[in-house]
């Protein structure tokens, strides 16, 4: 085989190799190059062109390929504006007690605060709940606010809410954050420091809730407001529920028990709860006969037990009104004091020779103290309850109204229907000298108020009355008499059912007697008729928790 010959370079030729070792071979002197290969040449320009073809791929494919969808992946990713949810306000109860506040969410669920409520029993109607914010599956937020559920968390969302912040975040398109900025700061919700005393509001609910197994109630209510302010002292309702059960809505089977308990654990009794009141309306019947001179309070009216009524179109079969016991001769004061039905009977009807008020004043006496109506209180779902009166009976039951009707509408019973909320606000225009405030929650503010411009002389008429209920032999409130207070009260003992097998029982009244700064109402709902214990024992015990307690509100 033949090799091609090489070309021999004119150095090559003449080089001397004497003179090697005089070059600097560290310069490269005295040292020959190879030329390079023009094979060599063309292997490594076919493997450049391989990695720019492949560049030329990669770009092709993620620019015309799958363009779109790394536009759309880039856009999403690139930048994003973060809604930073708000702190609710905190809600303190008179003493500065927590009633509602935020903690951090342990479990990871929630991004946010969440709303952590008192333990105390018996809250959960006057302070609602919330709903979260909540985010789709995506993760982006379709609702960006607490919601207030009922109650306090409700009358007041907007003043609790506060304002969102915004925060953008830089991520990749791996969706990782490279950075992030808070553009907008949140704006926490203002605090609320409620009038009303949370330990006496609990120990109003345990005392109602112990005598309703007891006594075998269906449920209960009470409040107490303070006469010369319209503030709500005290407010519960029996039976009640965990604010937190409902606002984590991790508890079904609980959640499912309230909704399905028929003694209504959702409905704040106080303000949605519309019942017959029985005699603690006789207080008012007793002043707007004063105010129309139908009767002197001094006349004395014997109770022998019942009246009876002539029946013009079968004199054989007279009606017959009865007492709850006959009691004999009294006045105003001892009629108020023995709860006497024949007296406001006559009073409200009239009877023989005495002239009644009838139910047209009788009707407008009641709706001047409110009953009848919504008192404004800021809760939801107030009721407006019904003062019977003869276009009533037309639209409900198409029959004309009888004197019968006036009797009972007289002593609280027939188609009468009030709140609790009513009477506490009607009991404190009787302490006050006749404002009729809005009840309210706002501490150490004098709420709105309507003056009835009652008559003094009146007022303490029913006044000393009331307090004969207490401190006199056979008074119906006798359990309410304490040596700390001197207490004007009513009860009150309503007939429920066609065959009266079931009773309401009320307490209602004000202390201190001379100088009233505190009205009370108690409802114990639907009892055996059987049952001897009565609302104004349960509110005995809660003046006793009171002196015990709180002795700063008997000794104001």
């Amino acid at each position: 085989m033949f090799r091609r010959n090489k070309p021999v370079d004119f150095e090559q030729i003449l080089l001397d190799s004497a003179n090697v070792s005089s070059f600097d071979q560290a310069r490269m002197e005295g040292r020959l190059e190879l030329p390079l290969l023009r094979r060599n040449v063309y292997v490594i320009g076919f493997i450049f062109l391989l990695i720019v073809f492949w560049f030329l791929w990669r770009l092709f494919n993620l620019q015309v390929v799958n363009g779109n969808e790394n536009f759309t992946l880039s856009e999403q990713n690139s930048l994003d504006e973060v809604t930073i949810i708000a702190e609710r306000g905190v809600i303190y109860d008179r003493n500065g007690e927590p009633l509602a506040w935020n903690e951090q969410d342990y479990t990871d669920e929630y991004t946010f605060p969440v709303r952590a409520y008192t333990d105390r029993l018996g809250l959960g109607q006057l302070l609602g709940y919330v709903s979260y914010p909540m985010k789709d599956s995506s993760g982006f937020y379709f609702r960006t606010e607490y919601i207030g559920r009922n109650g306090i968390e409700s009358s007041y969302n907007e003043l609790l809410s506060g304002a969102n912040g915004k925060q953008l975040v830089e991520r990749d398109v791996y969706g990782d954050i490279v950075s992030s900025g808070i553009v907008e700061p949140t704006v926490p919700g203002k605090e609320l420091r409620l009038s009303v005393d949370a330990g006496l509001s609990e120990a109003m609910y345990q005392l109602i809730a112990t005598s309703s197994k007891a006594a075998g109630f269906r449920s209960g209510a009470g409040a107490i407001m303070n006469v010369r302010t319209g503030e709500i002292i005290a407010l519960t309702s029996y039976p009640s529920y965990d604010p937190e059960v409902m606002a984590d809505g991790d508890d079904v089977e609980l959640i499912a028990e309230y909704n399905n308990d028929d003694r209504f654990p959702f409905l704040n009794k106080v303000v949605a709860g519309a019942y017959t009141p029985g005699s603690i309306v006789k207080p008012i019947v007793a002043y707007a006969a004063l105010a129309e001179d139908i009767i002197s309070p001094d006349k004395v009216i014997i109770s022998t037990g019942s009246i009876t009524i002539p029946n013009p179109y079968n004199p054989s079969n007279p009606t017959i009104f009865n007492d709850w016991r006959a009691h004999g001769k009294m006045t105003m004061r001892e009629a108020i004091a023995f709860s006497s039905n024949v007296y406001f009977y006559i009073i409200g009807g009239g009877f023989e020779d005495q002239d009644g008020l009838g139910i047209t004043k009788l009707s407008r006496y009641f709706r001047m103290f409110g009953l009848g109506s919504k008192t404004g209180v800021i809760l939801a779902n107030e009721q407006a309850g019904v003062v019977p009166d003869p276009e009533w009976k037309r639209e409900v039951f198409q029959d004309d109204w009888r004197l019968g009707d006036t009797y009972f509408t007289a002593i609280g019973q027939y188609g009468f229907l009030t709140t609790p909320i009513q009477m506490l606000s009607a009991y404190s225009a009787l302490a006050n000298g006749g404002k009729l405030f809005t009840p309210h929650f706002e501490l150490g503010e004098v709420g709105e108020y309507e003056e009835l411009m009652l008559n003094p002389d009146y007022l303490q008429i029913v006044h000393e009355g009331m307090r004969k209920t207490v401190n006199f032999d056979g008074g119906t409130a006798r359990a309410l008499e304490r040596n700390d207070v001197a207490i004007a009260a009513k009860s009150g003992t309503a007939e429920l059912g066609a065959d009266n097998a079931f009773v309401n029982s009320w307490a209602a009244g004000f202390w201190p007697y001379e100088e009233p700064e505190y009205a009370f109402v108690l409802l114990m709902d639907k009892a055996p008729r059987s049952n001897s214990l009565g609302a104004t024992r349960i509110m005995g015990d809660v003046m006793q928790w009171i002196s015990e307690n709180r002795p700063e509100l008997i000794n104001s």
